[in-house]
């Protein structure tokens, strides 16, 4: 089975993609959108849902459905065109965009929100820069065209100025943000798609082709500038380029409103043929490893407590070469020991059913897989090491505590758990010992996660004490002590147990430059920047 033919062809009908954007773009509702128009689900749920709408089925923990955000990455897997999409949705809050950036390790393609009102924000800007150096091609949606927003050549010129990369539309709007009459597709400008949406936006909205001598009759002036704006890009230079795609240097961009299933169907069908399929991946130190090798994936994500009943632990996957079959043991590369894969699930939201046999760019969840961190490699046969994931510098420090000294089992349990999946990272220092830890967070919100989480899964609640700490430096042993006595800077070193690290915290920049020029041979480096 690991021949090249089988194991290329199976690759080769994959497209594993990420829906980015920043916060209230309107990702949940794409991905839910999109799984509609595949016919993966029968009816769609927005994330701020009245009535009998429920939430999206990607939105799967109880704080997400309150809240009406995704704080959490999920996994969902649906055929399209005889294609097999893996379509990871992923946080839209910045408090946690550690988590977005380790699913663009796992992805070989983005798709981009943009709010057609408020353009580029600045989680897209961060978002463009990580999938720049990660090599990531990037698709954009222009979203909300449904409301009132701005125009469509400046929100083109906004992404070639600010990412130097050339905006080639696929379809183009009839009609200003907020009176969208349709939308042409540029591959056949004799036809305008005209929308008609569903009560509520549940089902696909109903589209009629409607030929261009109509349009040009109904829609009049609309029409005609329409025309003349697409004439006016394809004179710039502004036509798809497979080439220019996959190398990073131009985005396809499509316009449409996904609460109203507007321009899904087309950026769905987008995916299928201008996304790329599983390749060839990068090996930590060099070298490639083929997509039709013997099996390898990587650990991009760990999650517990998925299935209340179980209180289980899950680790996501990526398939990066060979067949993966539930039940062969593999190799953990950092420990060199052998891993059962007994329990393999694929996951729909908060569906999950048992998978046999998985390809490149699938995505496996591994029940109960204690064992595994994020960033492992998995490998069987010829062994692998794929680069590990970054980590990110906190700005966000608190020492927590139980609320009940008699639940302190649970206490410490629940506080390694959320370190192992990323949640937060967990520090030790001297003055307070290991009873006490400082939890630190790239944005707060991820301290209204550990306590929604400590308390209702581990019946733990716990007490948080805010540090004034707000920048993180990479030292040594020495550059601790030296900190710790210094009487000119205020400061505090701890140490992270899950690598070893020593980091100095400082409240503010101008306190780590006066310990810097205190201690001229100290080290003190910057933490790895968020795409690095």
């Amino acid at each position: 089975m690991s021949a090249d033919g089988p194991v290329g062809a199976e690759a080769a009908r994959r497209r594993t993609f990420a829906v980015i954007s920043h916060p209230d773009a309107g990702k949940s509702t794409l991905t839910e959108a999109l799984a509609l128009h595949a016919q993966a689900i029968t009816s769609a749920g927005a994330v701020h849902g009245k009535g009998t709408r429920r939430g999206v089925a990607s939105d799967w923990m109880e704080m997400e459905q309150a809240r009406g955000i995704s704080v959490t990455s999920a996994v969902l897997q649906f055929a399209h065109r005889d294609r097999v999409l893996n379509l990871l949705d992923t946080p839209g809050h910045a408090d946690f965009s550690e988590d977005t950036y380790r699913v663009l390790a796992a992805v070989d393609c983005a798709v981009m929100l943009i709010d057609a009102a408020k353009g580029l924000e600045e989680q897209t800007r961060k978002l463009f820069d990580v999938c720049r150096h990660r090599g990531v091609p990037v698709i954009t949606f222009v979203n909300k065209w449904d409301r009132p927003g701005r125009e469509a050549l400046e929100l083109l010129d906004e992404i070639e100025r600010e990412f130097r990369l050339k905006p080639t539309p696929v379809t183009w709007p009839v009609g200003i943000a907020g009176d969208l009459r349709g939308l042409v597709d540029v591959r056949g400008t004799d036809t305008m798609l005209r929308y008609t949406r569903t009560p509520g936006g549940a089902k696909e909205a109903v589209e009629e082709v409607v030929p261009a001598s109509r349009a040009a009759a109904e829609e009049g002036a609309e029409w005609e500038r329409a025309v003349e704006e697409l004439e006016l890009l394809q004179a710039d230079g502004a036509v798809h380029d497979p080439e220019a795609f996959l190398a990073g240097r131009s985005t396809p961009v499509f316009f449409g409103a996904a609460l109203s299933n507007i321009g899904v169907r087309l950026l769905l069908d987008a995916v299928v043929d201008l996304a790329p399929p599983p390749g060839d991946r990068p090996l930590e130190g060099g070298g490639v490893r083929p997509v039709t090798e013997s099996f390898s994936g990587l650990v991009f994500k760990v999650q517990a407590n998925m299935d209340r009943s179980h209180r289980d632990r899950i680790a996501f996957v990526r398939v990066c070469s060979g067949v993966f079959e539930r039940g062969m043991t593999v190799t953990r590369a950092a420990s060199g020991k052998p891993f059962a894969t007994k329990y393999a699930h694929s996951v729909f939201g908060q569906d999950r059913s048992n998978v046999e046999t998985a390809y490149p760019g699938d995505v496996v969840g591994l029940v109960n897989a204690s064992a595994l961190r994020v960033g492992d490699t998995l490998y069987a046969g010829k062994p692998a090491v794929f680069p590990g994931m970054p980590t990110f510098a906190p700005e966000h420090f608190a020492v927590v505590r139980p609320a009940d000294i008699g639940r302190s089992k649970q206490f410490r349990r629940g506080i390694a758990q959320l370190d192992e999946e990323g949640v937060v990272q967990v520090l030790v220092s001297d003055l307070r010992g290991e009873q006490a830890p400082v939890l630190a967070a790239v944005g707060p919100m991820q301290f209204d996660v550990v306590q929604h989480r400590m308390a209702g899964e581990f019946s733990a609640p716990v007490k948080l004490e805010f540090l004034p700490y707000h920048l993180a430096r990479a030292t040594d042993a020495a550059g601790a002590e030296r900190l710790n006595r210094s009487r000119l800077v205020r400061g505090e070193s701890m140490i992270r147990p899950r690598d070893g690290s020593v980091l100095a915290l400082f409240p503010d920049l101008w306190q780590a430059n006066s310990f810097a020029r205190e201690f001229p041979d100290a080290r003190l480096e910057p933490l790895v920047a968020a795409h690095g």
